[in-house]
């Protein structure tokens, strides 16, 4: 496969701090689950600080930030606070999310049509500080066309219900689903937007998604800490990457 055709993934490192958060104390430590991820054929790893630092935290994004040889996608919501630390670490990557505080994880896109002004504002100095912006969306075309014209450079798209109706057994569905991620990925790479994709995907649904030419990255983090308590991380990893870059080839 060409470098210019691979996919990269970008593996999510949160819930390494969430095991470790349970009991408190030092382990398992996201930091080595980074490292072990970049051995394993990560292209990047991403982690989400939210505002109460359920899993991630400052140190762990401090470590990050110290160690990798991969790029950093520093997932955080839309608030000054995580702006300030955005631009104080000026990771490679931003990618704006939606976040409530009673959500066990993140629930649909952000709303950029209705929020466009605000995040047009928000997303600036950052991308002015050299951070590829990325927003996390739903497979929506109005929000695509918002998140274009505030200027971000890169969408993500909620894979969360295809994941779901298949998980459930609704094939309908997630055959629907499946059909909106192709089309707006089309139509977002029309527009100039890198693509994205992620949220839930595992070793049964990621190959279709993995098949659409124009997504750039998979980026996907809960259920390979889930599958490496029965395989180990690397060779978890290394099935994902084995099964996106057969799909993609």
């Amino acid at each position: 496969m060409s470098t210019a055709n691979k996919l990269r993934l970008g593996v999510n490192i949160d819930h390494v701090a969430t095991v470790r958060n349970a009991r408190g104390g030092n382990t398992p430590d996201p930091l080595r689950a980074a490292l072990l991820a970049e051995k394993a054929g990560a292209d990047g790893i991403t982690a989400h600080l939210r505002e109460d630092r359920r899993h991630i935290g400052d140190a762990d994004i401090e470590g990050l930030m110290e160690a990798l040889s991969v790029p950093l996608n520093f997932e955080m919501a839309a608030t000054e606070e995580m702006q300030a630390i955005a631009l104080r670490h000026k990771p490679h990557a931003v990618c704006v999310v939606p976040e409530k505080r009673e959500e066990r994880t993140t629930e649909g896109g952000l709303d950029v049509a209705r929020e466009e002004n605000r995040l047009a504002h928000f997303i600036a100095p950052l991308s002015d500080a050299g951070c590829r912006v990325s927003i996390f969306i739903a497979a929506d075309k109005r929000q695509i066309e918002a998140a274009h014209r505030i200027g971000a450079a890169v969408i993500e798209l909620h894979t969360g219900a295809y994941c779901d109706a298949h998980a459930e057994g609704d094939f309908a569905t997630r055959d629907a689903e499946l059909e909106s991620l192709r089309e707006m990925s089309t139509f977002a790479h029309s527009l100039g937007l890198e693509v994205h994709a992620g949220h839930g995907l595992t070793y049964d649904t990621v190959q279709p998604i993995a098949e659409f030419p124009e997504v750039a990255e998979l980026n996907i983090g809960h259920f390979l800490i889930g599958e490496s308590i029965f395989r180990g991380l690397e060779p978890a990893i290394a099935e994902m990457r084995r099964l996106m870059d057969e799909a993609r080839a």
